[in-house]
C-alpha cells in the first residue's frame, strides 16, 4: 500500500510563490520534484496543494434555503458581473456583504463561500473582478493568466461600484460590509480606502494598503493573518502603526501554525480547520454587530 506523500512547509511556500508571485508552472514542478525526491512524487503532491472544489462544497447551488441569481451592475468600465445569494425566507431588509475572491476569480469555491455567507443572514454578493476580461473562466490556469492583464485601479473602482450596488438593493438595509481572501483580502483594504460607503471590512491574509492611505479608512476592520505567512505578515507592523495613528477601529488576529489560505477548504495541505472555524465565527459576529441598523 502506497504511503501518502508528506507535505512540508517548504512545499507550501513554493506553491505560494507559484500562485502569487512570478514562478511559472514548469519552474514550480521542477523545484517541487527536488523537494519531494522525484517527478512522480511531485505529481502526487500537486493535487493536495491545489484546489478541489467538488470535495469542499458546503452549500449546494440549488439549496432551497437561498434565492440565487447571476447579476450585473454598472461599473466605471462597463457592466460588472456578480453572484447574488439571499436567504429565501428573509423577512425585512438584511445587511449586505461583498465577497471578494482570491486570484483565481469567482470560482466554485468563492460562490460556495457566498452561499455560506447568505445562510448566515446576509445579502451576499460574490463579485467577479475579471468582468473586464469577459468573466472568470472555468480553468484556474486560464484565470491566473487573465490576472496578469487586470487594471488594478479599475478593479478597485469595480469593487466600489459593487458596494454602491449592495447599498441600493431593496432586500438590503443600507449597511454594507466586505470580506476578501488573499488577493481579495488586499482588495478589501483598498476598497476601505476608496469607499466611504463601506461600513465594515474583513481581511483574510491580504496585502496591506499603503500606510499613507490608511487615514482615509472609515470602515471598521477585522484582520485575520496566518502565523506561517511570512510574505503577507511582513507588512503588518507598518499597517498596524498607520491604523493606530489614524484612529481606525480594528481588530487583528494571528493564527499560529496556520498557512496562507488557511480558510480555503478546497486545498487539503493549506486548510487549517481550527483556524478557519474560529476566524469564521469571529467574522460573522463582527459583521452582524457592525452592519446592524439602530
Amino acid at each position: 500500500m502506497n504511503e501518502r506523500p508528506k507535505i512540508t512547509q517548504d512545499m507550501i511556500r513554493l506553491y505560494d510563490e507559484y500562485t502569487h508571485l512570478t514562478l511559472d508552472r514548469r519552474g514550480f514542478m521542477t523545484k517541487l520534484a527536488k523537494l519531494s525526491g522525484s517527478a512522480a512524487a511531485a505529481a502526487a503532491i500537486v493535487p493536495m496543494l491545489a484546489s478541489n472544489y467538488a470535495n469542499a462544497q458546503m452549500v449546494p447551488p440549488d439549496d432551497p434555503r437561498l434565492a440565487i441569481e447571476d447579476v450585473t451592475f454598472p461599473g466605471p468600465g462597463g457592466d460588472v458581473m456578480g453572484y447574488l445569494a439571499i436567504p429565501a425566507d428573509a423577512s425585512g431588509s438584511l445587511p449586505a456583504v461583498l465577497v471578494i475572491h482570491e486570484n483565481r476569480g469567482l470560482n466554485p469555491h468563492i460562490k460556495d463561500v457566498t452561499r455560506r455567507m447568505a445562510l448566515e443572514g446576509f445579502v451576499a454578493l460574490g463579485v467577479d473582478l475579471l468582468s473586464r476580461q469577459g468573466g472568470t473562466p472555468a480553468s484556474d490556469e486560464e484565470a491566473a493568466a487573465l490576472f496578469q492583464t487586470i487594471d488594478r485601479e479599475g478593479i478597485v473602482q469595480d469593487s466600489v461600484a459593487a458596494v454602491a450596488y449592495l447599498k441600493g438593493l431593496p432586500a438590503a438595509n443600507g449597511q454594507v460590509g466586505a470580506i476578501g481572501f488573499c488577493f481579495g483580502g488586499g482588495m478589501v483594504g483598498q476598497v476601505a480606502v476608496a469607499s466611504p460607503e463601506l461600513d465594515a471590512g474583513v481581511v483574510y491574509y491580504g496585502g496591506q494598503p499603503p500606510a499613507e492611505d490608511v487615514s482615509q479608512i472609515e470602515a471598521r476592520l477585522m484582520l485575520h493573518y496566518a502565523g506561517l505567512d511570512e510574505r503577507i505578515n511582513a507588512g503588518i507592523p507598518a499597517f498596524e502603526e498607520a491604523l493606530k495613528a489614524a484612529g481606525v477601529d480594528y481588530q487583528m488576529f494571528v493564527y499560529e501554525g496556520a498557512n496562507h489560505a488557511f480558510n480555503n477548504d478546497t486545498s487539503e495541505a493549506r486548510y487549517h480547520k481550527e483556524a478557519a472555524d474560529l476566524a469564521w465565527s469571529r467574522t460573522i459576529a463582527f459583521l452582524k454587530e457592525s452592519l446592524a441598523t439602530s
